[in-house]
């Protein structure tokens, strides 16, 4: 079974202040002593390393790129998935809701992806299975 990873579940991998930080780790854990396939895409790496820069300084994305980033398959967005996202977030016309989880979701519906391991509700309301 192959398993999207969001921004929400890494950044809560990375950083021990957040209120995730338990669940994720004990989460990725798992995963990896069951080897299961972890699939991100380009813009949710992206997303992830301008979050953590920010907010925890460039040590953090070190941490990211060298103990995470070698377990994920990353799925390169390319113009016709970003014209998907782009048509999704306008039609969804939903505040809230980025560009990121947009791509996310046409990755997802792509690889035939069903299940991700988020915090982020938005994909439940996709229809996707969500873990934790």
């Amino acid at each position: 079974m192959k398993i999207f990873v969001d921004t929400s579940a890494l950044y809560a991998l990375v950083s021990i202040k957040d209120i995730n930080n338990r669940v994720s780790v004990e989460t990725w854990e798992e995963f990896t002593q069951q080897r299961r396939r972890l699939t991100i895409n380009n813009y949710v790496l992206v997303e992830c390393f301008s979050l953590l820069q920010s907010r925890l300084g460039l040590e953090s994305t070190v941490c990211l790129q060298s103990e995470i980033v070698p377990f994920l398959a990353i799925d390169w967005i390319e113009e016709k998935q970003h014209d998907a996202a782009i048509n999704h977030l306008f039609t969804a016309n939903r505040r809230n809701l980025s560009l990121v989880d947009c791509a996310s979701f046409e990755t997802m519906r792509r690889l035939g992806i069903e299940t991700v391991f988020t915090f982020d509700e938005h994909f439940r309301d996709q229809g996707f299975k969500v873990i934790p």
